[in-house]
Protein backbone atom coordinates (compact mmCIF):
# COMPACT_ATOMS: atom_id res chain seq x y z
CA UNK A 1 0.00 0.00 0.00
CA UNK A 2 1.32 3.09 -1.00
CA UNK A 3 2.62 5.73 1.87
CA UNK A 4 0.78 9.10 0.45
CA UNK A 5 -2.67 8.79 -1.50
CA UNK A 6 -2.32 11.01 -4.58
CA UNK A 7 -5.27 10.22 -5.65
CA UNK A 8 -7.18 11.78 -2.41
CA UNK A 9 -4.78 14.82 -2.72
CA UNK A 10 -5.97 15.42 -6.20
CA UNK A 11 -9.62 15.03 -6.09
CA UNK A 12 -9.11 17.52 -2.37
CA UNK A 13 -7.50 19.67 -4.78
CA UNK A 14 -10.70 19.41 -7.34
CA UNK A 15 -12.67 20.04 -4.26
CA UNK A 16 -10.36 23.11 -3.01
CA UNK A 17 -10.19 24.79 -6.49
CA UNK A 18 -13.97 25.72 -6.10
CA UNK A 19 -13.19 27.64 -2.67
CA UNK A 20 -10.50 29.78 -4.74
CA UNK A 21 -13.25 30.78 -7.47
CA UNK A 22 -12.20 27.81 -9.95
CA UNK A 23 -14.70 25.83 -11.87
CA UNK A 24 -13.54 22.29 -12.83
CA UNK A 25 -14.22 21.46 -16.52
CA UNK A 26 -12.64 17.96 -16.74
CA UNK A 27 -9.89 15.51 -15.50
CA UNK A 28 -7.75 12.97 -16.71
CA UNK A 29 -5.52 10.56 -15.11
CA UNK A 30 -2.50 8.96 -17.55
CA UNK A 31 -0.10 5.95 -16.34
CA UNK A 32 2.97 5.77 -18.66
CA UNK A 33 3.22 2.17 -18.80
CA UNK A 34 6.76 1.39 -19.08
CA UNK A 35 8.23 3.88 -16.07
CA UNK A 36 4.93 3.89 -14.30
CA UNK A 37 5.04 7.93 -13.93
CA UNK A 38 2.05 9.19 -13.60
CA UNK A 39 0.60 12.89 -14.44
CA UNK A 40 -3.04 13.94 -12.97
CA UNK A 41 -4.46 16.89 -15.29
CA UNK A 42 -7.20 19.10 -14.37
CA UNK A 43 -9.08 21.49 -16.50
CA UNK A 44 -10.74 24.77 -15.04
CA UNK A 45 -11.91 28.52 -15.62
CA UNK A 46 -12.58 30.64 -13.29
CA UNK A 47 -16.04 31.33 -12.15
CA UNK A 48 -18.07 33.33 -14.69
CA UNK A 49 -16.04 32.75 -17.93
CA UNK A 50 -16.97 29.56 -18.42
CA UNK A 51 -17.73 30.47 -22.06
CA UNK A 52 -13.90 31.62 -22.47
CA UNK A 53 -11.83 32.51 -23.67
CA UNK A 54 -9.24 31.61 -20.77
CA UNK A 55 -8.60 27.93 -19.91
CA UNK A 56 -6.33 27.28 -16.87
CA UNK A 57 -4.50 23.26 -17.04
CA UNK A 58 -3.01 22.14 -13.55
CA UNK A 59 -0.76 19.11 -13.95
CA UNK A 60 0.38 16.81 -11.25
CA UNK A 61 3.11 14.76 -12.31
CA UNK A 62 4.26 11.71 -10.11
CA UNK A 63 8.14 10.50 -10.73
CA UNK A 64 7.90 6.87 -9.19
CA UNK A 65 11.07 7.01 -8.23
CA UNK A 66 10.18 10.02 -5.82
CA UNK A 67 7.07 8.31 -4.68
CA UNK A 68 9.83 5.22 -4.04
CA UNK A 69 12.51 7.17 -2.25
CA UNK A 70 9.77 8.82 -0.21
CA UNK A 71 8.24 5.45 0.93
CA UNK A 72 11.95 3.89 1.43
CA UNK A 73 12.96 6.90 3.47
CA UNK A 74 9.43 6.32 5.68
CA UNK A 75 9.87 2.90 6.47
CA UNK A 76 13.64 3.79 7.78
CA UNK A 77 12.08 6.27 10.48
CA UNK A 78 9.98 5.17 13.37
CA UNK A 79 6.21 5.25 13.19
CA UNK A 80 4.51 8.78 12.76
CA UNK A 81 7.83 10.65 11.84
CA UNK A 82 8.49 12.02 8.42
CA UNK A 83 11.88 12.12 7.00
CA UNK A 84 13.47 15.59 7.02
CA UNK A 85 14.62 15.48 3.22
CA UNK A 86 11.94 17.23 1.63
CA UNK A 87 10.05 14.61 -1.51
CA UNK A 88 8.71 16.80 -4.50
CA UNK A 89 6.60 16.71 -6.83
CA UNK A 90 6.01 19.47 -9.76
CA UNK A 91 1.99 20.76 -9.99
CA UNK A 92 2.29 22.56 -13.22
CA UNK A 93 -0.34 25.42 -14.09
CA UNK A 94 -0.86 26.55 -17.50
CA UNK A 95 -2.94 29.64 -18.74
CA UNK A 96 -4.14 29.69 -22.23
CA UNK A 97 -5.82 32.08 -24.72
CA UNK A 98 -7.02 31.87 -27.96
CA UNK A 99 -4.71 33.48 -30.81
CA UNK A 100 -4.19 37.41 -30.26
CA UNK A 101 -5.18 40.22 -32.30
CA UNK A 102 -3.16 42.56 -30.45
CA UNK A 103 -0.51 41.03 -28.59
CA UNK A 104 0.42 42.75 -25.44
CA UNK A 105 4.07 43.99 -24.76
CA UNK A 106 5.89 40.57 -23.54
CA UNK A 107 8.20 42.07 -21.27
CA UNK A 108 5.76 44.14 -19.78
CA UNK A 109 3.27 41.36 -18.89
CA UNK A 110 6.07 39.24 -17.44
CA UNK A 111 6.64 42.04 -14.78
CA UNK A 112 2.82 42.83 -14.21
CA UNK A 113 2.70 38.45 -13.45
CA UNK A 114 6.18 38.12 -11.62
CA UNK A 115 3.86 40.81 -8.92
CA UNK A 116 0.67 38.18 -9.11
CA UNK A 117 2.43 35.32 -8.74
CA UNK A 118 6.03 36.28 -6.35
CA UNK A 119 8.93 33.81 -5.21
CA UNK A 120 6.42 31.05 -5.07
CA UNK A 121 4.72 31.06 -8.13
CA UNK A 122 7.22 32.40 -10.92
CA UNK A 123 5.44 32.52 -14.26
CA UNK A 124 7.07 32.18 -17.64
CA UNK A 125 5.10 34.34 -20.45
CA UNK A 126 5.70 32.97 -24.03
CA UNK A 127 4.02 33.80 -27.70
CA UNK A 128 3.65 31.04 -30.22
CA UNK A 129 3.23 32.55 -33.64
CA UNK A 130 1.45 29.50 -35.99
CA UNK A 131 0.68 29.90 -39.71
CA UNK A 132 -2.73 27.97 -40.13
CA UNK A 133 -2.35 27.61 -44.27
CA UNK A 134 0.03 29.13 -46.45
CA UNK A 135 -2.49 31.94 -47.79
CA UNK A 136 -3.78 32.95 -44.38
CA UNK A 137 -1.93 35.44 -41.58
CA UNK A 138 0.20 34.27 -38.86
CA UNK A 139 -1.87 33.97 -35.54
CA UNK A 140 -0.04 34.94 -31.85
CA UNK A 141 -1.36 32.78 -28.86
CA UNK A 142 -0.29 33.74 -25.73
CA UNK A 143 0.73 31.12 -23.06
CA UNK A 144 1.36 31.44 -19.23
CA UNK A 145 3.13 28.63 -17.07
CA UNK A 146 3.92 28.60 -13.60
CA UNK A 147 5.38 25.48 -11.67
CA UNK A 148 4.85 24.63 -7.88
CA UNK A 149 6.59 21.75 -5.98
CA UNK A 150 4.18 19.96 -3.74
CA UNK A 151 5.35 18.22 -0.99
CA UNK A 152 5.22 14.75 -0.24
CA UNK A 153 6.25 15.36 2.99
CA UNK A 154 3.43 17.97 3.78
CA UNK A 155 0.55 15.58 1.58
CA UNK A 156 1.34 12.76 3.95
CA UNK A 157 0.63 15.01 7.33
CA UNK A 158 -2.12 16.78 5.26
CA UNK A 159 -0.28 20.43 5.59
CA UNK A 160 -0.37 20.96 1.84
CA UNK A 161 -3.48 23.48 1.38
CA UNK A 162 -1.95 25.18 -1.56
CA UNK A 163 -4.11 28.27 -0.60
CA UNK A 164 -1.63 31.00 -1.68
CA UNK A 165 -0.87 29.10 -4.68
CA UNK A 166 -4.98 29.04 -5.97
CA UNK A 167 -5.58 32.77 -4.77
CA UNK A 168 -2.46 33.72 -6.77
CA UNK A 169 -3.78 31.62 -9.83
CA UNK A 170 -7.05 33.44 -9.40
CA UNK A 171 -5.41 36.36 -9.53
CA UNK A 172 -3.41 36.05 -12.73
CA UNK A 173 -6.93 34.50 -14.45
CA UNK A 174 -8.55 37.85 -12.92
CA UNK A 175 -5.69 40.13 -14.45
CA UNK A 176 -5.90 37.77 -17.50
CA UNK A 177 -9.83 38.41 -18.28
CA UNK A 178 -9.57 42.02 -18.01
CA UNK A 179 -7.00 42.56 -20.35
CA UNK A 180 -8.42 39.81 -22.59
CA UNK A 181 -10.97 42.02 -24.67
CA UNK A 182 -8.01 44.80 -25.97
CA UNK A 183 -6.06 41.61 -26.95
CA UNK A 184 -8.40 39.75 -28.80
CA UNK A 185 -9.63 43.02 -30.89
CA UNK A 186 -13.40 42.61 -29.03
CA UNK A 187 -13.04 46.60 -28.41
Amino acid sequence: MAAVDIASFVADLKDHVVDHGLHVHDERHFIESYSLRQTWEIDLHPDGACEGPLDLHVALEVDPRVLLSFEDALLELPDREVPEQQFLLPLIFTWLLPPLAQAPDFLVLATDLAGIGGMDLPIEVSAIDSIPSVTDESQRSLSLTARYEVSLNRILLAEEHLCDVLDRCHAVCAYLLDRAPVWLGEL
